[in-house]
């Protein structure tokens, strides 16, 4: 099977030539970059040289592709993919959203492909599963929307319906184009910065999918999420510290048999009995997710992922397993990296 990656002059389309090209299933045989045809991949990216690959402008001869695209701009190209035969799976935001009116107030413009929003598939394997190896587009989850869903899903039907959610970013989740007070060493070294105060788009992402989660459920539908951003100085990692009140007590021990419980069988979710830190996932394709009840009714769950593997690159690759028949941790076995 041959695979292509769209756009991999960014730090989430560098990270998935490094996982593909080392993948036992596939052979990563093209890579595009208009802003770097023609150019060696290894001279762009040195630690990527080994791959032999040279940068094209279009994917030419390859049997899946993977777009790494801004939003926008990938929803205008994924069309021309599925046409010509191919399964994408997207890293953009362009088809997380089902709304089309909800994509136009969050990203600012109309949807480049509408008419492929209902048959994309939100590309969590944890909670679509069984929808994803037949489907041909996904919709790889945003690297914030990971950490906080994986977080809260167990408690989405034992807990009141308003959650709050604060994450915190490595700065790699920003990309690699310039933005001052983002990306900028000067500015964001040796400090912490909240922002999206005012709503940022990947709440109604979040509550798209705990709501899916209660409807699938309950038949009921109705969650309050309140989502608060931070960068901090670090290249890698989320964390997420979710809250939520429980409907009725819990002790620590039923906590824990709850979560473990829910993800029985899944090999990238970790569920542990004290807080990780954002190193405990560096380079790998985990969730750490640790719950605590605090013995008045709330819940606090920590949950960490690293923002380039399952936040992005390795999650992606995790939904091509599933669509190729792989295993699906086949790529994907690589430990943290520590410290």
């Amino acid at each position: 099977m041959r695979v292509g990656i769209v756009n991999v002059t960014g730090y989430a389309g560098a990270e998935l030539a490094r996982i593909l090209g080392r993948h036992p299933g596939v052979e990563l045989a093209e890579v595009t970059g208009r802003s770097a045809a023609g150019q060696p991949l290894g001279a762009v990216f040195p630690h990527l040289a080994s791959l032999g690959l040279t940068i094209q402008a279009e994917l030419e001869n390859v049997d899946f592709a993977f777009s790494a695209l801004p939003h926008h701009t990938s929803a205008e190209v994924i069309p021309g993919l599925l046409k010509g035969g191919l399964r994408v799976v997207d890293i953009s935001g362009d088809f997380r959203l089902k709304d089309p009116e909800s994509y136009r107030r969050w990203y600012g413009i109309q949807h480049p492909a509408p008419e492929l929003l209902q048959e994309a598939v939100y590309g969590l394997p944890e909670l679509h599963g069984a929808q994803i190896p037949a489907a041909r587009l996904i919709s790889n989850p945003g690297c914030y929307p990971t950490s906080a869903i994986l977080g809260l899903a167990p408690l989405v039907t034992r807990a009141d319906r308003e959650f709050i959610v604060d994450s915190k970013s490595g700065i790699s989740g920003a990309g690699r184009t310039m933005k001052l007070n983002v990306n900028h060493y000067c500015e964001v070294n040796e400090s912490v910065m909240a922002y999206g105060l005012e709503g940022h788009r990947h709440q109604p992402e979040i509550a798209q999918e705990l709501e899916e989660l209660l409807f699938r459920a309950t038949s009921e539908r109705g969650v309050d999420v309140t989502f608060i951003p931070h960068i901090v100085p670090m290249t890698r990692g989320i964390l997420s510290t979710c809250y939520a009140r429980l409907k009725e007590e819990m002790t620590q021990a039923q906590l824990l048999e709850l979560y473990r419980e829910f993800y029985a069988g899944q090999p990238f979710v970790r569920v542990v009995d004290s807080a990780p830190q954002s190193k405990h996932a560096w380079g790998s394709n985990l969730c750490i997710i640790h719950p605590r009840t605090r013995g008045d009714g709330k819940v606090v769950v920590v949950s960490c992922i690293d923002n380039l593997v399952k936040g992005a690159a390795g999650q992606a690759v995790h939904n091509m397993n599933l669509m190729l028949g792989f295993r699906p941790d086949m790529g994907l076995e690589s430990l943290p990296v520590y410290p």
